[in-house]
């Protein structure tokens, strides 16, 4: 006769044989076998997430601006109190301008942005500086200059607002924005 051993039975069983603590691992080790033995080959469905889209951009179309954020980047930052453009932020530059080059429609605006020691002006003019900065880089690296125009924000728009240095460090940048037409910040718009 095999007489059937509930889950109560078989918990008191081990800890009455090996103790409270051993008798707790082997209990979780028996039905841990127990569960794994009941998933077979014929029943997973393992969805493929890897080659999932991501969220909210399944449809990216080449030239748009979900591919030009996704794909290119529009974010370049700055070392604290520069308005230089680092060799790593260069990378970044080509590849935008190569972009720009292949997707004349877009217009541009160059947003730049601080988080530095410094007056509220001092804070504007700096981010004018690394906007112009970018500006003038793209225009190198081919991009027609009458497509962009630049803004500098100063402490405005902050991406967050705190006094870590880390943090702080996400503010210090420009950010190349994808635009339809111009607005009044662009001298093409007066």
């Amino acid at each position: 006769m095999n007489p059937v051993i509930n889950e109560k039975q078989l918990g008191a069983f081990l800890t009455i044989r090996f103790g409270r603590t051993t008798g707790g691992i082997c209990l979780a080790v028996v039905f841990g076998l127990g569960l794994a033995s009941c998933n077979t080959a014929s029943n997973l469905a393992s969805p493929n997430v890897t080659n999932a889209p991501a969220a909210g951009f399944a449809e990216i179309r080449p030239g748009s601006e979900e591919e030009f954020i996704i794909n290119v980047g529009r974010r370049i930052y700055f070392d604290r109190g520069s308005a230089t453009v680092s060799d790593e932020a260069k990378m970044t530059l080509d590849n935008q301008a190569k972009w720009l080059k292949q997707n004349k429609s877009w217009l541009v605006k160059v947003q730049g942005h601080a988080d530095d020691p410094g007056s509220e002006a001092a804070q504007k003019t700096l981010s004018t500086q690394r906007a112009t900065a970018v500006y003038n880089a793209l225009i190198e690296r081919g991009v027609n200059a009458k497509r962009m125009w630049v803004k500098g924000y100063g402490v405005e728009r902050p991406v967050t607002d705190c006094d870590a240095v880390t943090c702080q460090s996400q503010n210090r940048r420009v950010v190349v924005n994808l635009r339809e037409e111009f607005d009044a910040s662009a001298p093409q718009s007066n």
